[in-house]
Order: C-alpha cells, then sequence, then structure tokens
C-alpha cells in the first residue's frame, strides 16, 4: 500500500513552519492542526497566529487569545487528539501595533523620543494600517521569539492577504514608504529650520505644500515632518530586522507550508510563491490543498436507490411519487459533486511535485470549530490514511 502524504515529517525536524495562503483558505486552521501535531509529537509548540476564528479558539478551550502566549490546557489537546499529549501547545494571537511598538522599543535609546514617536498620529497610522505592516509586524514578531529558543517548534499563521506574495514582499514594502525620496524632500525643511518651515523651500515646493496644507493642515505636516526626522533614526533597526529575518526564513530551521483551496486562482498563487520561495532560497516542505471534493463510491441505478429509499424507516408514509423525486436530486446532487471531485483533481494535478508532500483535506460536514473537526484535520496532514483521500 502506498504512504500516504504526510507533513509529519516537517513537524519532527523543523523548528519554523510558517503557512502561506490567499485569505480564506483555511490557513488558521492548518496552522492550529499542525501546533496540535508538535504537541503530539512531544515538543513545545507555540501557534502565532493573526486573525483566529473564534469558533477555532473556544474548541481549543481558548475563549480569548492575546498578544502574550496563553497555554492549551492538557485535557483539551487529549480531547482533540485522542490520548494523552506528552507535549506542549501555546497560542499567541499577534497585536500589530504592539508589534511595531516592540520594534521602535528595541532600537531607541531615547525614552523622550520614543514617547514622541508613540504619541505622533502618523506613526499610529503606519503601525496599524500601512499596507505591509501587519506582515512585517508577524514577521518580526516571528524572529524575537524564534531567538528566545523557548520553543521546539513554531508555526506561524500569515495575515490574511489578497495575494499571498504580499506576505515576502511586506518588509520591503514598509521600509521603502518610510525612506522614500518623496519623504526625504519633505522633511528637509524640518532640518534646516528645526520646524516645519515652508520658507526653507524652493517657491515650487513650498507652492505645493502650501496648498496641501490648506486640506490637510500645517499641524499635520508638522506631526509629519517630525515623525519621519525621529523615524529615520531607527529606519536602520527596521531595515536590520527585515534582513534577520530574511536570514531566518532561509536557514535550515525554517520551512514553508503552502495553504489553498481547489480553486484555479488560489492554486495560481501557491505556483507564484513556490517559485518565489526557489529564487529566494527558501524551503517550501508541503502543500496543503483544503476543501477537497472526494470521488464518490460506485452510484447505485435510479431504481436501485429508489428501492433503498422505500426500504427506510425514516420515509416511511412517503408517496412513491416524493421517494422518486427525492432519488432525482440525490441522483443530481451526486453526479455534481462527482463534476467538482474531478475539477478539483485537474486543478490539484498542476501541484504535485515529487519531492514535496501534497496533502488533501476533504470537504467536512462539520465546522472546523468542532474538537472532532480538529482531530481529522490533524489525522490528514499526519498522513493517517483512513482521513486522507488519494488521488491515483
Amino acid at each position: 500500500m502506498l504512504a500516504q502524504p504526510s507533513l509529519e515529517n516537517l513537524v519532527r525536524t523543523r523548528r519554523i513552519v510558517v503557512c502561506v495562503g490567499s485569505g480564506g483558505v483555511g490557513k488558521t486552521t492548518t496552522a492550529a492542526s499542525l501546533g496540535l501535531s508538535g504537541a503530539r509529537a512531544g515538543k513545545k509548540t507555540l501557534v502565532l497566529t493573526i486573525d483566529p476564528a473564534k469558533r477555532l479558539a473556544q474548541a481549543l478551550g481558548m475563549p480569548h487569545i492575546g498578544h502574550a502566549a496563553e497555554q492549551v490546557a492538557a485535557d483539551k489537546l487529549a480531547a482533540v487528539l485522542g490520548g494523552e499529549v506528552k507535549g506542549t501547545l501555546d497560542a499567541l494571537m499577534l497585536d500589530q501595533k504592539r508589534a511595531f511598538d516592540e520594534i521602535v522599543e528595541r532600537y531607541t535609546q531615547d525614552a523622550a523620543q520614543r514617547e514622541r514617536i508613540f504619541k505622533n498620529r502618523i506613526y499610529q497610522q503606519i503601525s496599524s494600517s500601512l499596507a505591509g505592516s501587519h506582515e512585517y509586524a508577524a514577521m518580526s514578531k516571528l524572529h524575537e521569539i524564534a531567538n528566545q529558543k523557548q520553543y521546539d517548534l513554531i508555526v506561524l499563521d500569515t495575515p490574511p492577504v489578497q495575494n499571498a506574495l504580499d506576505f515576502l514582499e511586506a518588509p520591503e514594502r514598509v521600509t521603502a514608504a518610510i525612506d522614500s525620496p518623496a519623504i526625504e524632500w519633505l522633511v528637509r525643511p524640518y532640518l534646516a529650520a528645526g520646524h516645519f518651515s515652508l520658507k526653507a523651500l524652493g517657491v515650487g515646493a513650498s507652492f505645493v505644500l502650501g496648498r496641501l496644507g490648506r486640506f490637510v493642515g500645517s499641524q499635520f505636516l508638522e506631526e509629519m515632518a517630525q515623525f519621519f526626522v525621529e523615524f529615520n533614526a531607527i529606519l536602520g533597526g527596521f531595515r536590520e530586522r527585515a534582513r534577520e529575518v530574511f536570514n531566518l526564513l532561509r536557514s535550515n530551521d525554517a520551512t514553508f507550508v503552502l495553504v489553498s483551496s481547489a480553486e484555479a486562482p488560489a492554486i495560481d498563487e501557491v505556483l507564484a510563491f513556490s517559485e518565489r520561495l526557489r529564487l529566494t532560497h527558501m524551503s517550501l516542505g508541503g502543500c496543503v490543498v483544503n476543501r477537497v471534493h472526494e470521488r464518490l463510491p460506485p452510484q447505485l441505478s435510479r431504481q436501485e436507490l429508489i428501492d433503498e429509499l422505500s426500504a427506510r424507516p425514516e420515509l416511511r408514509g412517503f408517496s412513491l411519487d416524493d421517494i422518486v423525486q427525492v432519488a432525482a436530486d440525490l441522483d443530481r446532487t451526486a453526479r455534481e459533486f462527482s463534476l467538482l471531485a474531478e475539477s478539483d483533481e485537474k486543478q490539484i494535478a498542476r501541484l504535485v511535485r515529487g519531492d514535496v508532500p501534497l496533502v488533501r483535506v476533504p470537504y467536512l460536514d462539520t465546522d472546523i470549530g468542532d474538537v472532532a473537526a480538529l482531530g481529522t484535520i490533524v489525522r490528514c496532514l499526519m498522513g493517517d490514511p483512513k482521513s486522507v483521500t488519494r488521488l491515483e
């Protein structure tokens, strides 16, 4: 019998597993299941998540997850995994702004300057909503925790994004946004005069910023210039952290698991991200395709189905016409399901690579917040033949 695809080797041999994919493909559930698998393997494990589903957290006995790591109760682990668990599982939900604050705290020596940055409206906006800041914060927090060496396994559930490549491009996007020629042009008068002054600019620049000031207010321009002047002192820290994170993700400790649905756009993203990993010399440890429609067993003929339905106690009292209609509906549903399974197989076939485990998680009829459903997904990822469908 052929061995089932499995991510068990990743859980046992890697220290950092990064789950990446576009929004809505099941990254958080996959990350949680990998974390549970790490605990089952006897490891001290942390799942660093971004936006956990409330029902998923409750299924783990954790109605609230915060910026500090909290341990999942041993009895809850045993309930999900079906027996005594030798390892532990902690969960942490990233607070994006707090993660940015920690970077500022690390790279500023002057407490007064640090407080000015924290109170600045521009910083508050950048640290909470600048494009790429969520991904950058996640990378930074991963780096910090990995350096503390408290955990045998860290599973990162990356932020929900429109495009999976946003995760790798985030550090470059954030540092470019706060270190651009336009920003340098804006802060030049502040550096020259010690405060924002249009007189320090040329006629053209003075005219442009003067008009802009009418809309946003001169105080806003002053705050913006002040922020970027002071923030420039720690910008090197942001660049340094970005380099350190990329070195960490390229190391033998780390690997990526690409999470997808069986829909063509999601598969396209996984393929693009896989190529990006290859070009940046990062490890692709496996692929997970969620909510896969499985092939149905051979179907009964229409008459056989009618006969079987007629014998069911719950359908006693139904007329023959009603049973015939139910049989027709079931037959149509089965044919539609088979078409979906065939479509899924064609898309998933595009991902097949001999050296990379490809795990299919079947479409479940239970909510992921259910303990039994979580246990099923763990078994799928770890290659339990009773839970994984293999496409021939």
